[in-house]
Order: structure tokens, then C-alpha cells, then sequence
């Protein structure tokens, strides 16, 4: 698989970005929710961004370790057009898209699915 499209990979990158300095694992897993909702994939991209030491995991919770976040102004992008929300199924007449610095793309999102998601709300 290419690893542009490789969900695991999108998966470790959202991990890597996220804002919080801790959320719990329901949290987490919610997030990972907006790249797969497959158990075993949301097990291998927790276990992966352990293993490379992009979060840490105790007791429930998980804290990212990378300081990176989502820049609103550089990384998120809106285009226009008819989408449903990755994270709550709404309808959405303009799409909120991450794109994160590996050119991968993650979205859409609604205007506040898109702060849910990065940790800013």
C-alpha cells in the first residue's frame, strides 16, 4: 500500500498533532475514529506512535509528545462543495481538510468537528 493512503501512517501523523498535553484513550480513539474505525487499525496506530515514541500511554491516558500541532492558518484548508463530516456525518456545504506537512490529507471536517479533532476544543 502506498504509504501516502496507508491509514496507520494518517493515523500516527494525527497522533503526532494533536494539541492536548494528555486525553483520555475514549478521546483518542474518537480522533482516530476520523481515519479508520477498524479496532485492530486503531490497536496498530496507538501501538505504532508508542513504539515511536510519539505518545506515551498510562492508566487511560494518552499524552503526544511531539509539541507539533495543526497550524489553522498554514495546514487547514477549506474548499466548497457537497461533503459529509469524517467525524459527526453532517452535511457540509464547505469542508474543513488537514493537511499535514507530509502533504497527507485528512477531512473534511465541519467548522467545529475540525477543532474537536485537533484539540483545540
Amino acid at each position: 500500500m502506498d504509504e501516502t493512503n496507508d491509514p496507520v501512517e494518517l493515523g500516527v501523523t494525527l497522533l503526532a498533532n494533536f494539541e492536548d498535553a494528555e486525553l483520555s484513550m475514549a478521546e483518542a480513539v474518537d480522533r482516530i475514529e476520523t481515519v479508520t474505525t477498524d479496532p485492530h487499525l486503531t490497536r496498530e496506530i496507538l501501538d505504532t506512535a508508542e513504539r515511536r515514541g510519539i505518545i506515551e500511554r498510562e492508566a487511560g491516558l494518552v499524552r503526544p509528545t511531539t509539541g507539533q500541532y495543526v497550524s489553522f492558518e498554514s495546514q487547514v484548508v477549506t474548499r466548497d462543495g457537497d461533503f459529509s463530516c469524517q467525524r459527526c456525518g453532517a452535511g457540509l456545504s464547505t469542508g474543513h481538510f488537514i493537511r499535514f506537512e507530509d502533504d497527507r490529507e485528512l477531512g473534511p471536517f465541519g467548522s467545529s468537528c475540525i477543532r474537536k479533532v485537533t484539540g483545540r476544543d
